[in-house]
């Protein structure tokens, strides 16, 4: 049996060290939504994991109706967010480039920055920093559960594409994160 002890680094006080995870997964998604919330699965997890990042980079720009932007956990009967204040982020026409990530709490709206001219981010005293780790579980009884990207499309559609990335590390033996 395997086991990923050996993969976490750890600072002096024997915690793990959040830097970049030796595990990732990407999903490329083209949008096409037409007034409607659009939830789309982008990764499923197996097992228990601690994602460490959570982002998404836009490779064609995006329509003007796409607002409403977050993660959430969907185990087939239930959601849980993971950004609870999903309708502050307007995403409508930002450009290819622009990048969107995890950088608070649930209660925090994800952040953007855009590709129109260079950027800067750092997180504020009421952050916990720029990509801010959570857990997944999957339901019990091997039930599919996905991490989506939801956004709405209010009276026009959509366009555009993104591609998203999760970096993580598995909880045990048998855990992973895959694309869906």
């Amino acid at each position: 049996m395997s086991t990923f002890d050996n993969l976490i680094d750890l600072d002096g006080n024997g915690r793990p060290i959040y830097g970049d995870s030796p595990f990732r997964v990407s999903k490329s998604v083209t949008f096409d939504g037409d007034d409607e919330t659009v939830a789309t699965p982008i990764f499923t997890v197996v097992g228990e994991v601690m994602v460490t990042r959570i982002w998404g980079v836009v490779t064609t720009a995006l329509g003007a109706s796409h607002t409403d932007a977050h993660w959430r956990v969907n185990d087939q009967t239930a959601t849980d967010q993971i950004i609870t204040k999903a309708t502050t982020l307007d995403l409508g026409s930002i450009s290819e480039g622009a990048m969107i990530f995890k950088s608070g709490l649930i209660t925090a709206v994800a952040t953007y920055k855009t590709a129109d001219a260079g950027s800067f981010y750092e997180p504020t005293t009421l952050q916990t920093g720029i990509f801010t780790p959570f857990l997944v579980v999957q339901k019990t009884g091997d039930i599919q559960t996905d991490i989506e990207y939801v956004y709405t499309t209010a009276g026009a559609e959509t366009t555009g594409a993104m591609t998203f990335y999760v970096s993580y590390y598995p909880l045990s033996p048998t855990s992973y994160i895959a694309a869906a």
